[in-house]
């Protein structure tokens, strides 16, 4: 027990003491987690070989994270999805193979060990790049979603590797470019080769046919499961009204799942995410996220130290040179090929860099793999160390490839502000200045009422999509002055300042007002700090991007508490009146070089206000109650 809580503690110390800092300096969790595992592990000694059985366990994360990913996904949009599972993952899977078999037998290998270090290698940390991408918010990206339907792929293509690989078996045969590897030289770094007992199998023994149809049948009773099974399940749970047994459900359907996998020799990621999927359009799904989500990322960051803590660094250390050139040898490798059919499948800027760079890297399924190549002898034992810590060290360097993709986006976002700016070569007296979400509606409602507008926007692929449904507008810095002059500034009688940057927004509305002093302003605001800033620039009229739909789902509460539609609705519209009528007399209170919670004069009006409105509320309900006793 006291070593049990000894080692528990070190690996919990080192990770809060070092993802917190690569999370600052911008390194992300996993470099993080991946330091924190070097730290205790080569550095300092804290932990030794129980980091394999960890690592066994820690990959449970890999499992729960691919159902979190199937619960996002309905079957519909995982078929929406088949085109790019088929195509680019499967090209993805099969050029990297050969292309890294190519290489393997180009330094003296044979083409057996070429190719099974070509499927090793064809696989991408699945961990470590969803992880990245869900933090940095990229997974709605079409990189993000192409890298995605690539990792897919991947994880299913797990399957026939292993039933490729004891194909492979070597005669016999030792590395020609590996031997500088000793092979009496124990790796940290154990495999999870071996999940799961040997001598549990429904299909151990069966012929072809059999073992087909025991997988089918225990997919087969998965789907049923996940689509008869678990309402009633969870409704039955429901009644005993206790928290934890949602958590323990939650977390039988992912053990069951992946132990039935193990049973039929599947993946358990695969039969996780296929759950997941069954279960997306459950009214339990959200509860099911919330319950897997935190033992997701502790275990992924436990899976992550373990990693760190078992690469060989006398290994490293004795062919330093050696192990760091195959490891960018391979993502560079990898990272042409992906170049290339991000091209091909119309990808282009930041996309396909996002697309490139995620993906270069080899996988936590690379171990698996690679121990099931050395106990098949489909590769020599002194090569299966150096393909570890090849794996282990690509894992490693892909923190610093996404660092590499921020620096060149934000490159390309500076190209991009270079672009040339159009000739505005038609003016109108309404000038809409940006066309997103908000600036969309607008001009929609505005020119369906017959109105002629004038659109500015210095995002060109808004402007591109909106000449596709033929709608003309401008590319370039709206607030430049000589575009707003251009727009025909100087007699427009309506500007609309849809602006998403709230400093350009108060620049420009400042220069117009300067400008034009009659012109009416309408402006787009995030809160009600960017409301007083738009005030003293001189907006007239300030719409609060979520003001309008608060207020209607708060007359949604109030009739369904029992008051009047009519009542309703006028309650609405007083609350409407007096914000409007709140906010101005605030703005002129309001200073920006002076914190709101230490602005006094600013607190009292405010609390005065909110009286008045109260007030004016209760009133108004007393009086409504009032007519209706006397209609009665």
């Amino acid at each position: 027990m006291q070593g049990f809580l000894y080692q528990a503690s070190i690996y919990l110390a080192a990770a809060v003491i070092a993802v917190p800092i690569a999370a600052r300096l911008g390194l992300g969790s996993v470099l993080g987690y991946l330091m924190a595992g070097i730290l205790i592990g080569p550095a300092l000694g804290l932990v030794g070989q129980e980091t394999a059985e960890l690592q066994h366990f820690a990959e449970f994360g890999v499992v729960m994270m691919l159902f979190l990913i199937g619960l996002e996904l309905e079957p519909r949009a995982l078929w929406d999805m088949r085109h790019r599972l088929l195509g680019l993952g499967g090209l993805q899977v099969v050029l990297t193979t050969l292309v890294i078999m190519a290489g393997v037998m180009l330094l003296g290998h044979t083409w057996s060990v070429g190719l099974a270090v070509g499927l090793i290698f064809a696989l991408s940390s699945t961990a470590i790049v969803l992880q990245t991408l869900s933090e940095k918010g990229l997974m709605q990206t079409k990189g993000g979603r192409s890298a995605f339907s690539v990792l897919l792929t991947q994880d299913i293509a797990v399957i026939p590797m292993l039933a490729l690989l004891p194909l492979l078996a070597m005669s016999g045969g030792r590395s020609r470019v590996l031997e500088a590897t000793d092979p009496a030289e124990p790796g940290l770094i154990d495999t999870p080769g071996s999940h799961g007992e040997a001598g549990m199998s429904l299909v151990a023994g069966l012929p072809g046919w059999g073992v087909t149809l025991v997988t089918l049948a225990a997919v087969g009773a998965i789907i049923l499961t996940g689509i008869y099974l678990t309402r009633p399940v969870f409704r039955y749970i429901h009644v005993a009204r206790l928290r934890e047994m949602y958590t323990a459900l939650a977390l039988l359907i992912v053990c069951g799942i992946s132990f039935v996998m193990y049973l039929v020799g599947l993946s358990p990621a695969l039969g996780a995410f296929l759950a997941g999927v069954v279960l997306a359009n459950s009214e339990f799904r959200h509860e099911l996220e919330s319950d897997i989500e935190p033992f997701k990322g502790l275990l992924l960051g436990l899976f992550f130290i373990t990693v760190g803590a078992g690469i060989n660094f006398n290994l490293l250390f004795g062919s330093p040179f050696l192990v760091l050139g195959l490891a960018l040898a391979i993502i560079v490798a990898k990272g042409a090929v992906l170049y290339l059919l991000g091209r091909m499948f119309e990808l282009r800027g930041r996309d396909l860099w996002l697309f490139t760079l995620s993906l270069a890297q080899a996988g936590e399924f690379g171990f698996v793999l690679i121990s099931f190549s050395g106990q098949q002898n489909v590769v020599p034992g002194d090569m299966t160390e150096m393909l570890l810590l090849i794996v282990a060290m690509s894992m490693m360097i892909t923190p610093l490839l996404f660092i590499f993709y921020d620096w060149l986006s934000n490159r390309m976002e500076e190209a991009g502000e270079a672009l040339e700016h159009d000739d505005v070569d038609e003016q109108a007296r309404i000038i809409i200045v940006g066309i997103g979400r908000f600036g969309q509606v607008v001009n929609r409602l505005v020119r369906s009422s017959g109105y002629e507008t004038v659109v500015l926007d210095h995002d060109l692929a808004a402007i591109q999509r909106m000449r596709r449904f033929g709608v003309k507008g401008f590319f370039g810095d709206p607030t430049r002055p000589e575009m707003l002059h251009a727009a025909g500034l100087k007699d427009a009688k309506i500007l609309v300042a849809a602006l998403d940057d709230p400093d350009a927004a108060v620049r420009l509305v400042t220069f117009a007002r300067r400008e034009q002093p009659d012109l009416h302003i309408i402006a787009r605001a995030r809160d009600r700090t960017q409301v007083f800033r738009l005030f003293q620039a001189g907006a007239n009229d300030i719409v609060r991007e979520m003001f309008d739909s608060s207020l209607r789902a708060g007359r949604y509460v109030l009739e369904n508490m029992g008051v009047g539609e009519f009542e309703a609705a006028e309650l609405q519209q007083t609350f409407y009146r007096h914000d409007r009528h709140s906010v101005r007399e605030l703005a002129a209170l309001w200073d920006p070089d002076i914190p709101t919670v230490e602005n006094a004069a600013y607190i009292a009006r405010a609390r005065e206000l909110e009286e008045e409105l109260e007030t004016m509320l209760l009133s108004q309900l007393e009086e409504s109650g009032d007519d209706d006793r006397q209609s009665a």
